[in-house]
């Protein structure tokens, strides 16, 4: 398993914590983005800088992901993707995306695309706080202890 990041909207916080998971867990972390991201030297961390224009980065991820593979995005139609590739999403405020609220998830931004399009300010996505940081932390560290256990058994 790897795990991907949809790097160019990541927050800082968000990319740190998956740092230090990728040494502690030895997982390859890379982090695909538009612009040339620094990130720490390590044997576990990457990052793919692709051409700028819309998607780029998010083809890039759905084409190198492999079924199993965890991708952190914000992007709902990236998770789609990720989702019929065989892969897992979360995103950076720790909620998974699942095939049971993809579809819902796809249809309400349609829904704020079309009212923003009318001249509708809908606003923005509520400021990144301490809890959503540690909400992501959670559900990351649960999931990767079950990915761990099962390759375990299955070992």
């Amino acid at each position: 398993m790897q795990i991907w990041v949809d790097a160019d909207a990541c927050p800082a916080v968000v990319k740190d914590i998956l740092y230090r998971v990728a040494e502690r867990t030895q997982l390859q972390l890379t982090l695909v983005a538009n612009q040339l991201l620094r990130v720490p030297p390590s044997r576990y961390i990457r990052s793919v800088q692709v051409p700028s224009g819309a998607d780029v980065a998010d083809q890039e991820i759905v084409r190198l992901l492999t079924a199993g593979d965890l991708v952190v995005t914000g992007d709902i139609p990236l998770a789609s993707d990720v989702l019929k590739k065989g892969g897992f999403a979360l995103n950076p405020r720790g909620e998974f995306y699942t095939n049971d609220n993809i579809a819902q998830m796809l249809t309400m931004r349609a829904f704020m695309d079309e009212l923003r399009g009318s001249g509708v300010d809908t606003g923005g996505p509520a400021a990144f706080s301490q809890s959503d940081r540690q909400s992501f932390a959670n559900s990351l560290d649960r999931h990767l202890n079950k990915v761990i256990a099962q390759s375990k058994k299955a070992g």
